[in-house]
């Protein structure tokens, strides 16, 4: 059976409410509307969720808004604090806070350099802590940050990188970025998912590893990821269901052709699917053409978010001023 790919707890959710036209047991929902902005807020609550949804318990908060494809800056900065209030609230009121950032993805695929991007923008400081043999500040948290890379680069599993560097330097929670994929291009980089269930690296290629969360690595783990990709099956997919959707509406109901096409199984259609895919092993991942720009803009959005959220005395007027 073709199965729909999507790492965002929402789209999982819609698939199932779409089919089912009731809720999933176990989940909560609820919803915040600002002017470009749509934040959903969806919790797995129970084990029967979490095996319907394929989601770990636990927070997954999706920060939305298709006005990100233009180049407006006043619309990043907003997106970067409304980043940094859920962050921020997912962290806790840690005194002291100690946090590692993992820019997780292969910096050398445009689509997968997500993580070191925005990493390389994060304010880091546990060295200046080291230096001047400092416990606390009122200002800054003690913040350090890595690039593992991908295992086909370190030949390592990414989670053993981590947990070494966490049972070093002991921080209180770790703060994972990757890249993700998504059932709708509508969504690819328009989109922003945090969660405290951790992140499996190298979900967004449909390439999983050993997950990064808190009971492989020992402190609680949230994740910030961005669809950049659509499976090309998954598109595929959506794309013939327009179709006979349009076409549907230009046949007379209760013709041979409309019964036709509102009798076509997903059995079917993922045998057309397949057949277009085959010379391609059906596994091609879609990305938009300007996606140099938009993971430039996304990487400034999430470390502007991290750098508000985590340090108490950085706001947004220091980030744009000082941190580039």
């Amino acid at each position: 059976m073709f199965q729909v790919r999507t790492d965002l707890a929402m789209e999982a959710r819609e698939l199932y409410h779409e089919e089912k036209q009731i809720e999933i047991p176990g989940v909560a929902v609820d919803q915040d509307f600002f002017k470009d902005v749509t934040i959903t807020r969806v919790e797995v609550l129970e084990k029967e969720a979490e095996a319907i949804m394929g989601k770990p318990i636990g927070k997954y908060i999706t920060i939305e808004s298709s006005a990100l494809r233009r180049s407006d800056a006043d619309l990043r900065d907003e997106i970067s604090q409304l980043l940094a209030k859920e962050l921020r609230a997912l962290v806790g009121p840690e005194k002291n806070l100690k946090a590692l950032v993992v820019g997780l993805g292969n910096w050398n695929v445009t689509p997968d350099a997500l993580g070191p991007k925005a990493v390389s923008k994060v304010f880091v400081t546990r060295h200046l802590f080291q230096f001047y043999n400092k416990d606390q500040d009122d200002d800054l948290a003690e913040i350090s940050a890595v690039s593992p890379g991908v295992m086909g680069l370190t030949g390592i599993e990414t989670t053993e990188i981590i947990k070494g560097i966490v049972e070093r330097t002991k921080p209180h929670v770790v703060v994972a970025i990757d890249a993700l994929a998504s059932r709708k291009m509508e969504r690819v980089n328009t989109t922003i998912q945090l969660s405290n269930a951790g992140i499996s690296p190298g979900s967004g290629i449909g390439n999983k590893r050993k997950a990064l969360n808190q009971e492989n690595l020992g402190v609680p783990v949230i994740a910030i990821g961005v669809p950049t990709v659509v499976d090309a099956a998954t598109l595929t997919n959506d794309t013939i269901k327009m179709v006979i959707e349009a076409f549907a509406r230009q046949t007379s109901k209760g013709s041979q052709f409309y019964n036709m096409l509102m009798d076509l199984k997903d059995e079917e259609k993922y045998a057309l699917i397949r057949e277009v895919l085959e010379p391609y092993n059906a596994n091609v991942m879609v990305t938009p053409k300007e996606v140099d720009e938009v993971i430039s803009t996304l990487s400034q959005i999430i470390a502007n978010g991290i750098n508000i959220a985590l340090h108490p005395g950085i706001d947004l007027k220091d980030v744009n001023r000082y941190i580039q």
